[in-house]
């Protein structure tokens, strides 16, 4: 695996013409986005821990280039109590979005709350001219709301560059999800795998769709690539990606799908960008 320095150096001199949009991968479901001059981490996770099956492709320090973090839930493998402290320092003109369940959390650790705002869902809100982000409630084996009626658990849709991609942080599908989605075009989609079952459970482990859930998902919603996420940074809590891809290539071989490699910068192009 390349060191932090060089995938850091890479995101930086990274650009990509209207129509596409890079992306890395940096385990379970942490993503860094980037378009049109904006760089978008997306539940960066990136501190050491013992459980990792791999140490962080990024270490927290090098992140001195983030213009947007976007939250999905307050779990430590999406909200990084060790992490957010170096980012929100380092990247002092960031933008925070969050659940608002976890408001009081990221001030703690060192947001500027001048920088942080809900994430409100079904509500497309501007950031800039060149971007649109659109918050959705999601279902982490269940819907929960804070006290204040917003989701504890949210997946967001981007539009950046003239691309649309869907980021689903943890969730299981649900009618409601499945039609809001279906409603968008998306062009990049991006879902756990990972499933749930009742041992998982009694381990207090809450899980998500599975790989059959989303390759139906990705087809009745009608995405154009599908990348699989939250499969392999836990022993206890893992999936086979290449299940995920067998089931595509049986069911849905006309589908597009891509897994990434830790730390892969994955270049979409979308159909719209020649």
């Amino acid at each position: 695996m390349r060191t932090g320095q060089e995938l850091q150096e890479e995101i930086r001199r990274t650009e990509v013409p209207h129509g596409c949009l890079a992306v890395w991968f940096l385990g379970q479901e942490s993503v860094v986005a980037k378009g049109d001059g904006l760089t978008i981490y997306i539940d960066p996770y990136v501190s050491e821990d013992p459980d990792r099956t791999f140490p962080p492709p990024l270490e927290a320090e090098r992140v001195t280039d983030a213009d947007l973090v976007l939250i999905t839930h307050e779990h430590s493998d999406h909200l990084d109590r060790k992490a957010i402290p170096v980012i929100a320092r380092n990247n002092p003109e960031a933008r925070f979005l969050a659940p608002s369940c976890c408001r009081k959390e990221l001030l703690e650790l060192g947001v500027n709350p001048d920088r942080l705002e809900a994430a409100v869902p079904d509500a497309w809100a501007g950031y800039g001219p060149k971007l649109r982000i659109h918050p959705l409630a999601a279902a982490h084996e269940s819907l929960e709301y804070s006290e204040d009626g917003l989701p504890r658990y949210v997946g967001y849709i981007l539009e950046l560059n003239g691309v649309t991609l869907y980021h689903a942080g943890d969730t299981v599908l649900f009618p409601e999800l499945v039609e809001k989605v279906g409603a968008h075009r998306i062009d990049l989609a991006m879902l756990p795998i990972n499933g749930r079952d009742y041992f998982r459970n009694s381990r207090d482990i809450v899980g998500n769709m599975n790989y059959r859930e989303a390759a139906e998902f990705a087809a009745v919603s009608g995405f154009d690539t599908m990348v699989p996420l939250h499969y392999d940074l836990y022993a206890g809590n893992a999936e086979n990606p290449g299940y995920f891809v067998d089931y595509m290539y049986k069911h849905y071989p006309e589908n597009k799908l891509h897994v990434m490699a830790r730390g892969e910068r994955f270049v979409y192009v979308s159909p719209g960008a020649f």
